[in-house]
C-alpha cells in the first residue's frame, strides 16, 4: 500500500475516526519502542501524563492534554475508542468537526483539572498513592454526556434492547461516583467526572443559545495561524467603491442560508419531540452534510 493511499484514507476519516487512528498509533509506538530501546515501561508516558501534584504539572504543562493519548493496556484502549466511536456517529449528525473538538478537548480539559484539584484538596485523596492519569476517558465522556443532554430522549440500541440516552447517561455518571472510593482507579473516576460535567453544560448552554466553546476555537485558531506561512500578496491595486444610493439601502438577503436554517432548526424540533430515529433519511442526510459544512 503506498503512502498517498494511506493518507487519501486518513483524509477521508471523520475527525473523531481519526482521533481513534492517532491513539492507536500512539499505543503502538508507546508498547514497542521502549522494549525495542530497552526502556522501562513507561519511559515515554511519564513525559506525557498528567502529575497530581501542581508544581509538576508546570514543569510540562503540555500534559494537560497529551495524557488523553495514551492509555494503560488494550482493553482500556479499546473500550475508550468504541465508546467514542458510536457517540461521535450521533454527535457528528447534528454538528461539525469544530463543535466535536470543543467538546471532546475542553472535557479532556476539564476532567484533568478536577483530578489535579480532587488529588490537592481533598484529604481523603491527599495521601493515595498515585503519580497521574492518562486515558481519553474524560474526552469521551464529555462526548456522550453531550448528547445524552442535548436529545436526552433519543433512543439508542444496547444489545438486545432500546433505552433513552438520558438513561445511559445518568447510569454513567453514577457509576463513575459510586467507584470511586474503591479500587485504585478513584483519579480516573473524577476525570470522567470533570469531562461529564463540561458535555452537560456545554449541551445546557448551547440549547440556551450560546457557544461556550468559540473562545476555545479561537485559541485553536490563533495557534493554527502561527505555523502558516503567510500568504503571498499580488500587487498592490486601487479599488473604487461605488458610493451608496443611500444610507438607508439594506444589505441583500441570503435567502439560501436562511432556509437551510430553518430547515436545520425544524429537524433539530423534530429529533427533541419524537427521537433521531424517526427522521427520513433525506433528513438523516440533510443533517448529517450541515453538519459538515458547520
Amino acid at each position: 500500500m503506498n503512502t498517498g493511499g494511506l493518507r487519501y484514507k486518513y483524509a477521508t476519516l471523520s475527525i473523531a475516526e481519526k482521533l481513534i487512528a492517532i491513539n492507536v498509533v500512539v499505543f503502538i509506538l508507546n508498547a514497542l519502542l521502549p522494549f525495542l530501546l530497552g526502556l522501562s515501561q513507561n519511559a515515554i508516558d511519564k513525559w506525557f501524563e498528567l502529575p497530581k501534584d501542581f508544581f509538576d504539572f508546570l514543569m510540562q504543562p503540555w500534559s494537560l492534554i497529551t495524557y488523553s493519548f495514551f492509555h494503560g493496556g488494550f482493553m482500556h484502549l479499546f473500550w475508550n475508542m468504541l465508546l467514542l466511536y458510536f457517540s461521535s456517529r450521533i454527535f457528528l449528525n447534528l454538528f461539525g468537526d469544530r463543535k466535536f473538538i470543543n467538546v471532546y478537548f475542553l472535557g479532556v480539559i476539564a476532567g484533568g483539572l478536577l483530578f489535579m484539584f480532587s488529588y490537592n484538596v481533598l484529604p481523603g485523596l491527599l495521601n493515595i498513592a498515585t503519580s497521574g492519569i492518562i486515558g481519553a476517558s474524560a474526552g469521551v465522556t464529555a462526548i456522550l454526556i453531550f448528547i445524552c443532554t442535548y436529545i436526552p430522549n433519543q433512543e439508542v440500541r444496547v444489545i438486545f434492547f432500546n433505552i433513552k440516552l438520558w438513561y445511559l447517561g445518568a447510569f454513567v455518571v453514577l457509576s463513575d461516583l459510586i467507584q470511586i472510593p474503591y479500587g485504585t482507579n478513584a483519579g480516573g473516576h473524577i476525570a470522567h467526572l470533570g469531562g461529564a460535567f463540561l458535555g452537560y453544560m456545554y449541551a445546557r448552554q448551547l440549547t440556551n443559545g450560546r457557544d461556550i466553546g468559540e473562545g476555545f476555537s479561537n485559541f485553536i485558531d490563533g495557534i493554527t495561524n502561527l505555523f502558516k506561512g503567510k500568504e503571498k500578496k499580488g500587487p498592490l491595486k486601487t479599488v473604487y467603491k461605488k458610493q451608496a444610493k443611500s444610507s438607508n439601502a439594506k444589505r441583500p438577503v441570503n435567502y439560501e442560508k436562511e432556509s437551510r436554517q430553518r430547515k436545520i432548526d425544524a429537524i433539530l424540533d423534530k429529533i427533541s419531540k419524537s427521537g433521531y430515529e424517526n427522521l427520513s433519511k433525506a433528513e438523516k442526510d440533510f443533517l448529517f452534510k450541515a453538519g459538515k459544512e458547520d
